[in-house]
């Protein structure tokens, strides 16, 4: 299978429409094959590129590569939708002006004439493009990143299916439109099979035929459609798994008209090396639970503590994706190549490793204004994680709610909790169990590519340092999400310190209490209480003999 998947076209030399009939798709010329093959950033020179899912995390990320890694790009078309109470283009400024380009903003500070916004609502039927738009888009595309999707996991069956399959559909059949497409590359996910303990680069057989599914819950309301969800998506864990292993078919259909790429990336993370170690913008999968545990707020977690916690830096995904968009158009393969884009297989980090980094690394870098001093633990028994949230999360947030009343203001602790449980209770799948993921693809296309586009396109996830990754990844979070100052670290400390002494306060008040209340009105207790103190005296007149006759 790996041999077919290997193969390529030769290319005609010639800028012809091909002859093996994929509609739209040209040869890219010469000068592409060979000893004198384009280099990835020399191939996307003068090239137009449309980018579904710009504004969101990888997005952006891969965006701001293409601008700054491959600077003679054309242009980047961007579907964008206007979101209520702010229009496209403000949008598109507002994503401009982030952080994340200011590498760029030096190299060109004109870099955002290179970005054109394009009206579009995935939701609606011809994803709500303009005609005008339409034909602009048929007459110029020349490689299509799909990227858009929607990540949540509870998302209602419908709203998931329109979003990651019926979207998917539609953006094929404007490719297909297209006169010089010469790739479409579509991000998928790792666990789009999650419910296959081994995972190849293969597309494998859907649950369900996409279409028959479609036809099938338009007339169902939603009610009907939330209780036969269950069933439908059998053993996949949630909605997101279940639709972008439909979506991945419906991609594969299309692989005799189109050069088809699809990349399937684990837990996307912070970024590793680009634009600067440790860029994150939001609190989806890890970074929320890294927050949570920084603010003292998460103070255990059900996982397995030998479990690979299969995490990639954005970077790493975005790298791959551009390198693999430069192999789908230059080599033109004869069937859509997958590539798992995940550490496990190649450099294993464990769950159990991750929380003690974390919780060094808040310790060392505390986040402003903890609830508690960071002390987040990770247990696989169901029992003894109950009773540390009873314990640990819902008993002090009912004592914090009831300060706060008391003193006029709003309780907020008990529904901070129960929103972080139910995030934490939609990742257990995740971090309980183990996959294994075929990566010869990604082998492959490392293998294909010159030196100098193995440094500036990296993603050997070999020379990947984890406790260094994890480090500026908790930095990341305060920096990029929280919108902190690290000069504020030594006020951070100290309070961390006042939350210690509060602690040690309590616990002696507990210990006097209980004394009062148990031992000090029962005789029995008392003797219980004696012995016990004896005991450990005696044991330290040991250890202390021991040593001397040792010595």
């Amino acid at each position: 299978m790996s041999t077919e998947l290997s193969e390529a076209r030769n290319l005609d030399g010639s800028a012809e429409q091909a002859t093996d009939g994929r509609t739209g798709v040209t040869d890219i010329g010469s000068g592409t094959a060979g000893s004198s093959m384009a280099s990835v950033a020399e191939y996307y020179a003068g090239k137009n590129v449309l980018i579904t899912g710009a504004t969101g995390f990888m997005g952006k990320v891969l965006v701001e590569k293409l601008l700054r890694s491959c600077p003679e790009v054309k242009a980047l078309y961007i579907l964008v939708r206007p979101k209520a109470g702010q229009s496209m283009q403000q949008r598109v400024s507002d994503m401009m002006k982030c952080k994340l380009f200011d590498r760029v903003r030096e190299d060109n500070p004109d870099f955002h004439q290179k970005i054109i916004p394009i009206s579009s609502e995935l939701m609606q039927p011809g994803l709500a493009i303009s005609p005008e738009d339409v034909e602009k888009l048929t007459a110029c595309i020349n490689i299509v990143f799909h990227c858009a999707a929607t990540i949540r996991f509870d998302e209602p069956l419908k709203h998931a299916l329109q979003l990651n399959v019926i979207a998917t559909q539609q953006l094929l059949g404007l490719a297909q439109q297209m006169h010089h497409l010469e790739a479409f590359i579509h991000i998928s996910t790792a666990y789009a099979n999650c419910n296959r303990k081994h995972i190849d680069e293969v597309i494998y057989p859907p649950p369900v035929e996409p279409k028959k599914l479609i036809e099938s819950l338009e007339w169902m309301d939603d009610g009907i459609v939330r209780d036969i969800t269950p069933r439908l998506i059998g053993d996949r864990p949630n909605t997101y798994t279940y639709t972008k292993a439909l979506a991945e078919y419906v991609v594969q259909q299309e692989q005799d008209k189109l050069n088809i790429g699809i990349i399937r990336p684990s837990i996307v993370g912070a970024s590793w090396q680009e634009p600067f170690p440790g860029w994150i913008d939001n609190f989806n999968g890890p970074s929320g639970v890294f927050i949570a545990a920084g603010k003292g707020i998460l103070r255990t977690m059900r996982a397995n503590n030998d479990a690979v916690a299969d995490l990639i830096p954005v970077d790493v995904v975005i790298n791959l994706t551009l390198a693999a968009g430069w192999y789908t158009a230059v080599h033109r393969p004869k069937t859509a190549l997958v590539y798992n884009c995940t550490t496990g297989g190649i450099n294993p980090f464990h769950w159990g490793e991750i929380e003690h980094h974390v919780m060094s690394s808040f310790k060392r870098n505390p986040l402003e204004q903890a609830f508690r001093r960071p002390n987040a633990n990770i247990t696989s028994n169901y029992l003894i994680n109950q009773y540390w949230i009873l314990v640990s999360h819902k008993f002090p947030a009912l004592i914090y709610d009831l300060f706060l009343r008391l003193s006029g203001q709003k309780p907020q602790m008990m529904r901070i909790f129960n929103r972080l449980h139910k995030a934490i209770s939609l990742l257990e799948y995740f971090s309980s169990q183990d996959w294994e993921w075929n990566s010869e693809n990604m082998s492959m296309l490392m293998s294909q590519l010159t030196p100098e586009d193995r440094k500036t396109f990296n993603f050997d996830v070999r020379q990947l340092n984890w406790p260094e990754y994890i480090e500026n990844y908790c930095i990341g979070t305060k920096k990029y999400v929280l919108n902190e100052d690290m000069s504020d670290i030594p006020a951070a400390r100290q309070h961390l310190r006042k939350l210690r002494n509060i602690r040690y306060t309590f616990n002696t008040l507990l210990v006097v209490f209980i004394w009062r209340v148990f031992i000090a009105r029962s005789q029995m207790a008392r003797n219980i209480w004696y012995f016990v103190v004896s005991l450990c005296f005696k044991f330290l007149s040991y250890f202390r003999a021991s040593s001397t006759l040792t010595n």
